[in-house]
Parts: C-alpha cells; sequence; structure tokens
C-alpha cells in the first residue's frame, strides 16, 4: 500500500505539470490513474498487488467519501435550489428514483439468479453520477450555462440522496437469515438514518459554518484555516453522528448542505480547500481501482456483464432523464446532452468499497464485477467525449433563438 501512495504522488505531480493542456484535451486526470493501476497491476506489468478488502484501502475510501458528500452538497444554495434550480430538482427527484428502478427491472431480466437485494444495491450503486469524470462539461464554456449547473447541481446531491437506500439493502443483506428484520429494527434504523444523521449534521453544519463566519468577519480567522474547515468540519460531523448512533456519512452529506456560512468567499475558501483535498484523494481511489478493482473483477465478465452496462450508462440513465424533463420545453439536443453525461465514477466506487468493506466479497462477486465494469467503461467513455461533444452542442445551442 505505501508503494501505491508513493506511485499516487509521483502521478499527481507529473500530471499536474501538463493539467492545463489536459484540460482542453481528451484526457482526464482519472482516465491517466486508472490506466496506470491497469499498467502496473496484475493485470500489465504486475509490479503491484494490493487486495480489495485491504484495510489502507477500506479508511481511505471512507475519508473520501465522507468529503465527496460534504463538499458536493456544500456547494449547492439551499434557498436558492428550488427557486433558480428546477431542473436539477426534475432530475434528482423524479430522474434518480427512476433510474433505481428502471436499472432493478432490467438487471433482474439480465440476472435472474442474483438476490433481489443485490439487483437493488447494485441499480442503486450505478445511479449517482460523477460530473468530475466530465470536468470539461461542467467547466466548459461552450455550454450554456443552466445545462452546466444542472449537471454540477444534480451530480452534487444524487450520491447523498442514493446513500439511504443503499445502506438499507446493506442492512438486510448482512442481517443473518433475515433475523431483527421487524417493525422495530426498521423503526430504529429510520430513526439512525432519517432522523438523527440529518438533525446531528444539519446542526453541527450550521453551528460550525456560522462559527467561521463570525470567527472572518471579525478578523480572528485567517484565510489558511477558512480553508482547512471543509477537512475538519467533516470529519467532526461524521465523528459526532456516529458517537450518537447515527449515520456519519448521512450526517455529512447534511452538514455540507446546511453549511451555516453565508459569506461568499469564507464559503468558496472553504469549497476549495475541500476540492483540491478531495480531488487528491478521489485520485487515490481511482488508481486503486485500476490496479485492484478491474483486476479482481475482469475473471467474472461476461456478455451479459457488458449489456448491462452499456445499458446502464444509457437507456437506464437517458430514459428517466428524458421522462423527468417533460414539460421543460427544452430542445431534444439538450435533454440527450444531460442524459448522456450522467457518468458513474467516484461515488459509486466508494460505495461498492463500503459495501465490500461491511458485506465482503465473497458470495457478490457478480455484483460487484458489474459495478466495476459500469465505471470502468464509463471513465474513458465519457473523459473521451466530454470535450468533442461539449464543442459540437455549444455550436448548436449558440445557433438556436
Amino acid at each position: 500500500m505505501e508503494e501505491a501512495i508513493l506511485l499516487t504522488a509521483i502521478l499527481m505531480f507529473g500530471f499536474g505539470l501538463f493539467s492545463r493542456i489536459a484540460d482542453r484535451s481528451p484526457v482526464t486526470a482519472p482516465m491517466v490513474f486508472v490506466g496506470v493501476g491497469l499498467l502496473v497491476g496484475p493485470l500489465g506489468l504486475g509490479v503491484f498487488a494490493v487486495k480489495i478488502d485491504t484495510a489502507m484501502v477500506k479508511i481511505i475510501a471512507e475519508i473520501t467519501l465522507i468529503l465527496v458528500l460534504f463538499i458536493g452538497a456544500s456547494v449547492i444554495d439551499v434557498r436558492s435550489l428550488l427557486k433558480e434550480y428546477k431542473i436539477p430538482v426534475r432530475l434528482l427527484f423524479i430522474g434518480l428514483p427512476l433510474t433505481m428502478f428502471l436499472g432493478a427491472i432490467i438487471a433482474r431480466q439480465f440476472f435472474p439468479g442474483m438476490n433481489l437485494w443485490l439487483i437493488a444495491i447494485m441499480a442503486f450503486i450505478l445511479s449517482p453520477t460523477d460530473a468530475a469524470l466530465g470536468q470539461a462539461v461542467v467547466g466548459s464554456n461552450d455550454v450554456p450555462l443552466e445545462t452546466r449547473e444542472s449537471i454540477a447541481v444534480e451530480s452534487g446531491l444524487n450520491d447523498g440522496i442514493a446513500l439511504p437506500p443503499i445502506l438499507a439493502c446493506m442492512s438486510v443483506l448482512s442481517a443473518s437469515a433475515g433475523a431483527h428484520l421487524d417493525s422495530g429494527y426498521w423503526f430504529k434504523f429510520a430513526l439512525e438514518h432519517i432522523v438523527f444523521a440529518p438533525v446531528i449534521g444539519g446542526g453541527v453544519g450550521w453551528l460550525g459554518g456560522m462559527l467561521v463566519d463570525r470567527a472572518s468577519k471579525a478578523g480572528w480567522m485567517n484565510p489558511t484555516f477558512q480553508r482547512l474547515t471543509s477537512i475538519s468540519l467533516a470529519i467532526l460531523i461524521y465523528s459526532i453522528a456516529e458517537s450518537l448512533n447515527g449515520n456519519g456519512f448521512i450526517a455529512a452529506f447534511f452538514g455540507g448542505l446546511l453549511l451555516g456560512t453565508r459569506t461568499k468567499n469564507v464559503r468558496e475558501q472553504i469549497q476549495e480547500f475541500g476540492d483540491t483535498e478531495g480531488q487528491q484523494l478521489m485520485l487515490f481511489v481511482f488508481l486503486i481501482f485500476g490496479l485492484v478493482l478491474v483486476p479482481f473483477a475482469v475473471n467474472y465478465w461476461d456478455m451479459k456483464s457488458l449489456c448491462y452496462a452499456v445499458l446502464s450508462l444509457t437507456v437506464i440513465r437517458m430514459v428517466p432523464v428524458a421522462f423527468s424533463l417533460i414539460g421543460t420545453r427544452m430542445d431534444w439536443s439538450t435533454v440527450g446532452f444531460i442524459g448522456w453525461f450522467g457518468p458513474r465514477g467516484i461515488a459509486s466506487v466508494l460505495y461498492l468499497l463500503m459495501v465490500v468493506g461491511t458485506l465482503g466479497v465473497k458470495g457478490h462477486e457478480q455484483m460487484l464485477s458489474v459495478i466495476i465494469l459500469t465505471v470502468l467503461i464509463s471513465v474513458f467513455l465519457h473523459g473521451l467525449s466530454a470535450v468533442p461533444l461539449s464543442k459540437i452542442y455549444g455550436r448548436y445551442a449558440g445557433r438556436r433563438p
């Protein structure tokens, strides 16, 4: 594992030297890190061998997930979400549930022998999107602002919304022979995940942000420690929630969503550092993905897995998006563009690692391998298509009256 961390540092430095050039090319950082992982791992040169359930992988995955949930939600101004972001609201509360449902229905046809709860958790894990894989889209001036914001806001919130049903499935699968799954169990589950976690996370996030805001306005806090607030507050929220029997991941999401600072430059400082540190951890996870997860999954892939992975990135994503946007008067090119740029990335990988940490690998190989294949295809397909499709769509959008 130490070697993998060293390799990550070398890659970050090397890629960073050419990062501005890469921004204008179809080559993305996740593609490079996954590709290098494949090259030096068991499928390539065999230089490194790291197990999927290594303790260090689990710890880094958990910290990364905490930051991803916190920072992704903190970008969103809740007060303006319902007023100004009508398209993301439709994508999140109509498109996302339909994607989960359609994914499960189709998976049932492809994998009839798979446990229903495994089918559900696979569909749920493959529902959140990752704008980082299409960074050229959300950062492109060729793409209209409303479209960019819709994709970014959806990506920032859908991983947190997908988390409770994933945890519910994990609870069922981790209970032996259905034990303890009576009404009392589910009442306790709802309290911990739907009541305690949001209240604790939202409360600590609001209070912490407010204190940072007050200290900054009073001139007590310098910009360095404003930036450090993101990682410290995210981990603090997680720890407090876990100690009080709430779910720390859900708490981190609500902590970011209800972050109490309203001063624009302070909020930007918090998000900037969180984005930077989060990016480092995410790139390490993508390296591990190519180094460890793909070699594990390759022996379980078959034509059914490939077909489902392709459908997950197309029909299962794009049909619910089109349905959710009915009545918005969006043209079909915009609907198709938003539907296509729903890449599966870091959230799916982190949720997969969370499942491995809780349920183990044995008996879940097929489900895990389908998720890994879908993400692998998405990393390269969405990465390669982001720049050219943004330019094509931008030219078309610019000609519209």
